[in-house]
This record gives structure tokens, C-alpha cells and sequence, in this order.
């Protein structure tokens, strides 16, 4: 089983238990035998842009049968395009939103297949300023990384890049690269040559060419809906890739039996309604599973289809996702129904709303009219008006990224501020009246159950 990292760590002044740090093997020798153990590992790079979601991509074609997907990070648009590809729902593991027990929890309950693939976020240390980077996460859930190095223009600088990476942490997980954007097998040839050499104890798995012919007439998205499409890539991704050596990262499986890390939730014995569609998408999986979990009974409503709130229905929720484009507006312009029923529903009962949720309570965002449950209006932007990280006033932490900004008016009536930082500087990020409530914050409900307590 795996081990307590012992002792104790001060945080903010306070004594307080270590988190235990999953063991991560080095070689397969290492894993008892008597455990089962599941093919389980981290896609990285040093940046964003070297071909991370590319093979993630391709990956999660090839072990679709059997494979769970996750994300680090609170991203939602990964997640989404992980799901597509192979049909079983991503999960995000935030180490900054939950603390590290809750996100060891999160990956124990949800690594249920016989393949985790968890795709990372940015370059391999990124975001390790608030704790959550691929090199954390994966560190804590004693995960081995797969490195994805661009080769373009370069070969014996390609080793001493993966040395930098390794010596900057002395418990690293890198225990293997991909090279991508090579031109020719010599190419590859000189690059594995120098990495063996210096890295004798990791694995070079192989390379991906540059200008797959797949790639030339449309852009790896979530706009590529033709599966047919995606299978083109994985064949081309995956044509000089070491399947088997890749299937040697393996772990013990995770036992699901720790005790619950999170605050204790009320059970809920009402019907909520959560909007859920094309222009509302933006809903983590365990968001939903965790509603699913408190409420007696949780129906889901298509807005673009101009899907009426059930009249049975006792609170709302509204997630992000798009609303104020032409064509994401477009979709939702003529619900009639939905909006209508919107309304009804707002004069006595409660509504939540995130992000795109929020702007569609609006009166309208610049010339967009929107449903006008709140006396609110916001313009869009050419430039992010906010992105990151951020906490509210009773320390609920989420995560807001977000191109429209409130009217100066709309400003001075917020109920809550956001900040980056305990102490910064913040703005409103939340508007209420009654018992409707639209905030810029995204968070995860598991985290922060006080959340929905009014709902």
C-alpha cells in the first residue's frame, strides 16, 4: 500500500498533518506483484504547443475501450474534447481549488478503468506558484510523465533540455519522451542516441513527424467532430510511437477506500434543473456526479432547444460556457420558452448561474438582449478582462477566464469581490437579487458544498 510522507508541515502558521505523496515506481520490478496495477500516466511538455494534445489526443483514440481521461487544472475545454474522443467523461484534478487529499480522493474514485491518461497543463512546472502544475499533481498521485519534446530545428540541445527539467526537481516524474515535429527517422536517430546516452534510465518511446497529412485541411479542436478524422490523426500520431514500452507505466491500481476529505453535504430532498447544452457546456464531471449525489433528483434541460425549466423543478442551475458570440447567441435568441420559463421560475425560487449563466441573467451584453432576471449588462471585449485563479470574500476558490466586463453601473452593484491574492486588489465578480445569484467564479462543488446549501 502506499505510504505516509510522515511528520507534519506548517501552512499558514498551523501545524497540520503532511499529505501523504503516492510512491512512484521507477521501474516495473518495483510494483509487488500481488497488487493489480493499471496503466497510468501524465502527458507534459516544457511548454504549451509542443504536441501535448496532439498525442493525448491520439492516445485516447487508441485505448477508447478502456481508458478515464483527466485534466489538471480547472480547465473545461480539454475535458470536453477528451470526452468526444473517447466517450467516457474527463475529470479535472485542481490542486489549488482542493486540497491534496480531496484530489488523491478524486483520482482514486475516478481511475476505474484499466488506462488513466491525464493530459497536464501548459509546461511541466507551470503553475507550481499555486500548487497545481503536471509535475505536483503527478508527483502526489505517484504518477509517472511522459515528457513531449519538440524536436524541430534541434537534437543534442533536446538532452540537455530534459536534463534542465529533471535537476530542477530531485523527485521529478519524468520516466519518458515522445519526440514530435521530427522530419525523418535519422532524425529521430541522432535525438535517441543523445538521450540514451545521458539519460540512460529513461525511455524514448518514439516521434511524431511533422505535417501530418491529417492536420493539413483542419486544426485539432473542438470543432473536429468527425471521428473519422480523429481516428486519421491517431494512426498518423501514433505510427512510430512504442505502444508496448509505453504500456510499462504502470501503477498500483488506485484502492478506493480512504476516508472522505471533503466537508460533510447536506442532503437536498429537491428537484434541481441544470442547464445543459451546446451554449451551456462548461460543467465539470464531478460537479455533476456531486448534484447528482445531494439532490433527491437533477433533470437536465437543453436551452438551444428551447427547452422549458420543468415546472416540478425547486432551484436552477445555470453553468459557463458562451453566450454573448453571434453564433453561440444565435442559438439561444429564439428560445422563447426557455426564457419565459426562466423568468417564472427566478420570481420565487432560487437560480444559480456561472460565467455565461450570468451574462444570460443579464438585460443584455452590448446590443444582445438576454433574459433580464437581474437589472445587470456587460460588453464584450477584445482582451480577457479576467483570467486565473481566484478566491471570494468567505474563501470559496475557483477559477474565472472570461471576455466580457460589467457596465459601470452593473459594477458598483456587486455582492462579492474577487481576488487574486488574500489582501489584493479584487472587483465584483458576483451579482443577487433574492434568490437568484450569477457569479464569474467557477468552483467545485465537492470543495465548497456551502455553495449550493441555498439552493
Amino acid at each position: 500500500m502506499r505510504s505516509h510522507a510522515g511528520a507534519w508541515e506548517r501552512k499558514n502558521g498551523v501545524e497540520t498533518p503532511a499529505p501523504k505523496i503516492y510512491p512512484l515506481p521507477t521501474t516495473h520490478s518495483e510494483i509487488p506483484h500481488r497488487e493489480i496495477t493499471m496503466l497510468a500516466f501524465t502527458l507534459s511538455a516544457p511548454a504549451s504547443n509542443q504536441g501535448k494534445t496532439l498525442l493525448t489526443t491520439a492516445l485516447l483514440w487508441h485505448f477508447r475501450d478502456s481508458v478515464r481521461p483527466f485534466k489538471i487544472g480547472p480547465d473545461f475545454i480539454d475535458p470536453q474534447f477528451h470526452e468526444r474522443v473517447c466517450g467516457t467523461p474527463s475529470v479535472n484534478l485542481d490542486s489549488w481549488i482542493m486540497t491534496l487529499d480531496q484530489v488523491r480522493w478524486m483520482f482514486d474514485r475516478y481511475a476505474d478503468r484499466d488506462v488513466a491518461i491525464i493530459e497536464g497543463v501548459m509546461g511541466y512546472y507551470d503553475g507550481e506558484d499555486r500548487g497545481c502544475s503536471a509535475y505536483s499533481v503527478s508527483r502526489l498521485l505517484g504518477v509517472p510523465t511522459v515528457m513531449v519534446l519538440d524536436g524541430s530545428g534541434s537534437y543534442i540541445t533536446l538532452s540537455a533540455v530534459l536534463k534542465g527539467l529533471r535537476d530542477y526537481r530531485e523527485d521529478g516524474t519524468i520516466r519518458a519522451v515522445v519526440l514530435n515535429r521530427l522530419s525523418s527517422p535519422s532524425h529521430y536517430a541522432l535525438i535517441r542516441r543523445q538521450i540514451e546516452a545521458d539519460h540512460p534510465d529513461i525511455r524514448v518511446l518514439g516521434w511524431i513527424r511533422k505535417d501530418l497529412p491529417s492536420l493539413g485541411s483542419t486544426h485539432l479542436g473542438l470543432d473536429l467532430g468527425d471521428l473519422g478524422q480523429i481516428e486519421a490523426v491517431a494512426e498518423e500520431v501514433l505510427e512510430h510511437i512504442d505502444i508496448e514500452g509505453l504500456k510499462s507505466l504502470e501503477i498500483p491500481k488506485p484502492i478506493f477506500e480512504e476516508p472522505y476529505p471533503f466537508p460533510p453535504a447536506p442532503r437536498i430532498a429537491r428537484t434541481l434543473g441544470v442547464v445543459h447544452d451546446r451554449n451551456f457546456s462548461f460543467l465539470y464531471h464531478d460537479n455533476a456526479c456531486f448534484l447528482e449525489e445531494v439532490f433527491d433528483r437533477v433533470v437536465y434541460i437543453d436551452a438551444t432547444a428551447d427547452e422549458p425549466i420543468p415546472p416540478e423543478c425547486d432551484a436552477v442551475y445555470l453553468p459557463g460556457g458562451y453566450v454573448e458570440t453571434e453564433e453561440t447567441y444565435g442559438r439561444i435568441a429564439d428560445s422563447v420558452k426557455f426564457r419565459e420559463s426562466l423568468i417564472a421560475h427566478a420570481t420565487s425560487r432560487p437560480v444559480y448561474a456561472e460565467c455565461a449563466g450570468l451574462l444570460y441573467l443579464s438585460e443584455r451584453v452590448d446590443e444582445r438582449v438576454m433574459s433580464g432576471v437581474l437589472p445587470i449588462a456587460f460588453t464584450l471585449q477584445e482582451r480577457f478582462c479576467r483570467l486565473g485563479y481566484y478566491t471570494n470574500e468567505t474563501g470559496v476558490r475557483g477559477h474565472a477566464f472570461h471576455y466580457t466586463c460589467p457596465t459601470p453601473q452593473t459594477l458598483e452593484q456587486g455582492s462579492d469581490v474577487l481576488r487574486k491574492r488574500p489582501g489584493g486588489k479584487g472587483e465584483p465578480g458576483t451579482w443577487e437579487q433574492g434568490g437568484v445569484q450569477g457569479t464569474y467564479l467557477h468552483t467545485m462543488f465537492r470543495a465548497y458544498p456551502q455553495v449550493i446549501s441555498g439552493w
